[in-house]
């Protein structure tokens, strides 16, 4: 890796790259998990952060653990979907960054998560930073060094 490659991408940050709260689809803790897979299912992601009625971060939901929740020992369990809760299904140890965090540290966060939530002091959701946003920065950076 080359030294200018280096430099321009240890002086980025979060915030830099990441999709600010409003451009994110996200559910509640206390919506049912049938509102979950409809968010999911329309907005064609795997997951999606969950917060709370004030937006701080809970943790985040995905198709399979709502769907392994309403799996019945002969058939799906539908009627669970509108019963169950999100937070009774959400994955709640989720890795989260600051908007200051350097780069080469949100890298390691991205290697084992399509996407890693941002929060500020409090835990109050600002947005995320997708795997994809690294990757792009990435790229350009290489190619702008040649």
């Amino acid at each position: 890796m080359s030294s200018v490659l280096k430099r321009t991408l240890t002086d980025l940050t979060v915030a830099d790259l990441m999709i600010p709260a409003e451009k994110v689809a996200h559910v509640q803790e206390g919506n049912p998990i049938e509102h979950a897979l409809l968010v999911l299912v329309e907005s064609g992601y795997s997951s999606v952060p969950v917060l709370d009625l004030n937006y701080k971060f809970k943790g985040t939901i995905a198709k399979t653990p709502i769907l392994k929740s309403i799996m019945g020992i002969e058939r799906f369990e539908m009627e669970k979907l509108s019963e169950t809760k999100v937070e009774a299904v959400m994955q709640k140890d989720q890795p989260t960054l600051m908007k200051d965090t350097e780069f080469l540290t949100s890298l390691k966060i991205v290697i084992d998560h399509a996407f890693a939530c941002v929060v500020d002091e409090e835990g109050y959701f600002l947005g995320i930073l997708t795997r994809r946003a690294i990757l792009k920065e990435v790229n350009k950076s290489m190619y702008a060094s040649e």
